[in-house]
């Protein structure tokens, strides 16, 4: 069994003053802009009778992905907030965002679910077990682990790969035929805004602070993310099997007009986002090194 060495609590002088005023107003925005599903969501208008049974079954996959993926996030979401609680020195408004942002993974996941079910069925597994690896990262352990650089962690998955999935996110929702899955994505997308802003802000709010030795912590921390997640299929399943189900699911969708891109146009997306990444990084003094996966290969 493998134990977590959790870090020792330091929590007075306990400080809940505003700091970062910018993060507290996405914490405003984030309370004023609440939608629940049940509710904002016409699930009443959806009709997949003109749809195949192998195109249902494709969306299906489809969007089941996303509710796997989403996951991951409302399990590290609430063990990030731990972490910050226990560490001495650390603002009070990212925390009371990520209250705000724990919430809304769930409803995405809820709103994931709730379509792959109505397309004929939530699929709660990966079609190989090998890739059920990629997506049990265990992150609330690692975030949890005294040994883990957290602000490495939040550039990893705060301000990282919370952009991967805006930017792919904007696209499916601009290839998005069927209404119900327009507003899903519209959704999605307004959440990932905030959330994008709320990791570059305290990013920036941080960097003041990182050493050398941090940011080469950053760099490569961001790196082993890139080849050993997301390298393997973690958002765009083609990188990790150009011929396997989830990536034949991605093409019947994306054609079907369900809310998904191609993996060439995937690609693209991906390639420009790591560019993006690389400079905005840059600003931060953090070198990522992308040598070796820029360009991706799909075949």
């Amino acid at each position: 069994m493998q134990l977590t060495s959790i870090p020792v609590e330091k929590r007075f002088p306990l400080t809940l003053r505003q700091s970062i005023s910018s993060i507290r107003e996405l914490y405003e925005v984030g309370k004023e802009q609440r939608w629940v599903p049940h509710q904002d969501i016409n699930w009443d208008a959806l009709d997949f009778s003109g749809l195949d049974e192998e195109t249902r079954r494709a969306a299906s996959l489809t969007w089941s992905r996303r509710a796997w993926i989403e996951y991951a996030s409302l399990t590290e979401t609430p063990a990030l907030l731990v972490r910050l609680c226990l560490e001495a020195g650390r603002e009070s408004d990212p925390k009371y965002f990520l209250t705000v942002r724990n919430t809304e993974e769930a409803w995405h996941i809820e709103c994931c679910h709730r379509y792959a079910k109505a397309l004929g069925g939530y699929i709660d597994r990966p079609s190989e077990k090998s890739m059920e690896s990629v997506f049990n990262q265990n992150r609330y352990r690692k975030v949890l682990d005294a040994k883990c650089h957290t602000d490495a962690f939040l550039m990893v998955h705060a301000a990282f790969e919370d952009n991967l999935e805006l930017v792919l996110y904007r696209a499916y929702l601009l290839n998005a035929v069927e209404p119900v899955a327009r507003r899903i994505l519209e959704q999605f997308v307004q959440a990932k805004e905030r959330h994008v802003e709320f990791g570059w802000l305290y990013a920036h709010e941080r960097s003041a602070l990182w050493t050398d030795t941090d940011r080469q912590a950053i760099a490569e921390a961001l790196r082993d993310h890139l080849l050993q997640v997301e390298l393997r299929g973690y958002h765009c399943p083609w990188l990790a099997d150009p011929g396997g189900a989830e990536a034949r699911a991605l093409a019947i969708t994306t054609k079907a007009g369900l809310g998904a891109i191609s993996a060439a146009e995937e690609q693209q997306v991906f390639e420009a986002n790591l560019e993006d990444m690389q400079a905005r990084l840059a600003e931060l003094g953090v070198s990522l090194d992308l040598s070796g996966i820029i360009p991706l290969t799909r075949d």
